[in-house]
């Protein structure tokens, strides 16, 4: 990618949503996947010395800003809803923010996500707020209700107040080679989703290779997607820097070949301050600048904020708290 398009200027532009291109197969199956030097690229990023002391603490505001405040539990209540949406305004103490001179409610996490049945009460916690609420849907984590019924929901969440879909892919397309019926899928998604952004969760633990998790993610940018997440944070295997690697370059292929910016959503076993710093590097290395902002980039976590509130403590008084002072509510 050339310097003019892997940075940007101090203001932040409002883009242009990705309205994807026709289905072009014989692009999305030239590309391909070279695991070896996938895994070499990767290992620079982690045996690298790591970012110290007032950088650190300005690259981990920067990663707040960039999570998805995530609680998908069975047990979920519309009060924890709240005490989380309560979190995402206010992510770090104001104690904390005070000894780094930052103004309290200036700094705000980048979504709130959820189940469809807490958007109405996430939507009420964050009004008056910029924060989006994203509601996960069709049928996630697997994705194999009735293709009306995902439809229909993705709907019911918009026309609640959702501003984010994070729909699920059927692994099958990819796993059967049925590229047209994965762009159809993802089209059809795309369109239900209206205003609402749509995120395409590709559950790359269940794709069964590079090469896979790279067509995929080429044809569901193709059909309009704007941002491509790895996992439903459900599967065995989540997000790797390997696959985030190898979705992150289709994603620069596809804005060098059509101009349209696609976002990007590690979601899953990201739980350590550490680990958001080297994804964070990986994104401003491979895609710029611009990526780096919670309109194309997101964190998709739900303790990783505790532990990044942990170590911005660390860094203004010198000693390391007990994890139970970083509640999430």
């Amino acid at each position: 990618m050339s310097s003019s398009k892997s940075t940007s200027s101090s203001k932040v532009q409002t883009l242009n949503r990705n309205p994807g291109t026709k289905l072009d197969l014989d692009w999305a199956l030239s590309c391909r996947a070279n695991t070896s030097a996938i895994e070499r690229r990767c290992r620079t990023l982690t045996g690298r010395r790591s970012i110290k002391k007032a950088n650190q603490a300005a690259w981990l505001l920067k990663a707040i800003t960039c999570i998805d405040l995530t609680t998908l539990s069975g047990d979920d209540t519309e009060r924890r809803v709240r005490r989380l949406c309560q979190k995402a305004k206010f992510p770090v103490r104001k104690d904390i923010l005070a000894a780094l001179e930052i103004e309290s409610g200036t700094i705000t996490t980048g979504a709130i996500c959820v189940y469809h049945d807490m958007v109405k009460a996430a939507v009420s916690a964050l009004e008056g707020t910029t924060i989006p609420v994203a509601a996960v849907s069709t049928g996630f984590p697997a994705g194999l209700s009735p293709f009306s019924l995902r439809l229909a929901e993705i709907g019911e969440s918009v026309k609640d107040g959702a501003k984010e879909i994070d729909i699920v892919i059927s692994r099958r397309h990819v796993l059967s080679q049925d590229w047209q019926a994965l762009y159809d899928e993802m089209k059809a998604f795309r369109e239900a989703c209206g205003d609402a952004h749509v995120k395409a969760i590709l559950a790359t633990g269940e794709l069964g290779t590079q090469r896979n998790v790279a067509r995929a993610s080429r044809i569901c940018m193709m059909a309009g997607a704007d941002f491509i997440k790895t996992s439903t944070g459900k599967e065995s295997v989540n997000a790797t820097l390997p696959v985030s690697l190898t979705m992150i370059r289709q994603i620069r292929d596809y804005y060098d070949r059509t101009g349209y910016h696609v976002g990007y959503k590690p979601a899953g076993g990201i739980s350590k301050a550490k680990d958001a710093l080297t994804y964070l590097t990986l994104i401003k290395e491979e895609l710029g600048n611009r990526w780096l902002q919670p309109d194309l980039f997101r964190f998709g976590a739900s303790s990783l904020l505790g532990d990044i509130e942990r170590q911005l403590e660390h860094f203004v008084s010198g000693h390391y708290s007990a994890n139970y002072r970083h509640a999430m509510g």
